[in-house]
């Protein structure tokens, strides 16, 4: 068994792949070692039917926990951090979920994986050659989201200033809900609006942004002309974009911009995977698991809860495990295609093509944004 106090195999930089057993084992004697583990996992151990210390020995074992995340909400932020860290933990940020399917779930954000997020995004901008001697304008969420603040903790580490538009997503779903489709139209303008004076009076090369706020903004004359002329990258993420839209983008709207993106999740710290490299003009939007072995996806059938084929379509299950949280086994309010994996040292399956369940958890799901 993996010593829990050393926990140096799950505080590797990131690129440097651990042995897959010895890292699972060596988290589950940090997290249920009551001198390092979180209070939350060090209680919950009690009722689990299995014992974490002997039977998880491998990621496929992670099945054998239950579904937590609806228990997060009845717990203090407090409960989740790592004993392990000491009595001065360095929790950078506390992040909660946007509501969509309830009361919203916090957790807290440590340093440590923010810097190692931090290095996964710049082995991105390296890899599709984004400049140091353009800016950044950021559309995204503040406040208890996290995604605004880590995108600045990139910028700062890229050496570029972050220009930031906040966004209230929980607002704007909740308006969309009582049928106030007006009002919400009227935010997105008022956002576009400050981004506009941005993209304008700065030095723009990188856009972050969601891809309802692209659509919108790609039917504003004023923004298109300037981004056609400054933009080389735009980064999208936080909603679906399918297939026929990100060619039009490409192939019409935008060509000569790398159009790129992400999936992240809250429930695995806002990590999860990026668009697969060489594969931005398939007729599929395929997400490689770039923070395997931290968090890793599944594809399940959403009744019997079985392993789909590759290529067909079940319900996300995203397993995160690191020094800072664990948290297998989460089902995701995202339907997904199973696609395997082409990095023989990622864990888990890719996915493509993601799209919101009708419903979760007996509640409609609103995905926004916006």
């Amino acid at each position: 068994m993996p010593d829990a106090l050393d926990g140096q195999i799950l505080s590797l930089p990131y690129g440097v792949m651990p042995d897959p057993d010895a890292f699972i084992q060596a988290a589950m004697a940090w997290h249920f070692n009551p001198e390092t583990g979180a209070p939350f996992w060090i209680e919950r151990a009690k009722s689990l039917e299995f014992d974490p210390l002997t039977d998880v020995r491998s990621h496929a074992d992670l099945s054998l926990f239950p579904n937590i995340t609806d228990e997060i909400r009845d717990h203090p932020v407090t409960a989740f951090i790592p004993r392990g860290y000491g009595s001065r933990p360095d929790v950078i940020s506390v992040i909660e979920s946007g509501g969509t399917t309830g009361a919203p779930k916090a957790l807290p954000l440590m340093a440590d994986f923010a810097q190692l997020m931090v290095e996964r995004d710049n082995a991105v901008w390296e890899h599709y050659g984004l400049t140091q001697k353009k800016n950044w304008l950021l559309f995204s969420p503040s406040g208890p989201h996290g995604a605004l603040e880590q995108a600045r903790r990139g910028a700062k580490a890229w050496g570029v200033l972050p220009f930031a538009i906040d966004m209230d997503p929980r607002w704007v779903k909740k308006q969309v809900a009582a049928g106030n489709q007006a009002e919400a139209d009227a935010y997105a303008d008022h956002l576009l609006d400050q981004a506009a004076f941005i993209l304008k009076s700065q030095n723009i090369g990188y856009i972050r942004l969601t891809p309802p706020i692209l659509a919108r903004i790609v039917r504003r004359e004023d923004m298109l002309e300037v981004i056609r002329e400054n933009v080389e990258y735009i980064h999208w993420g936080g909603a679906s974009m399918d297939a026929d839209a990100r060619h039009f983008y490409m192939d019409v709207i935008l060509p000569g911009i790398t159009l790129a993106g992400s999936y992240g999740t809250t429930m695995a710290l806002g990590s999860g995977g990026r668009q697969r490299f060489g594969a931005e003009d398939a007729d599929e939007t395929i997400f490689d698991a770039n923070l395997s072995p931290y968090t890793t996806f599944e594809v399940r059938d959403e009744k019997t809860g079985e392993c789909v084929e590759y290529g067909n379509r079940g319900q996300l299950v995203v397993h995160h495990v690191s020094k800072a949280l664990l948290l297998p086994n989460n089902a995701e309010r995202d339907e997904v295609t199973r696609v395997a994996p082409v990095d023989a040292n990622q864990i888990g399956d890719s996915i493509a093509d993601i799209s919101p369940l009708v419903s979760f958890k007996g509640q409609k799901v609103i995905e926004g944004v916006y």
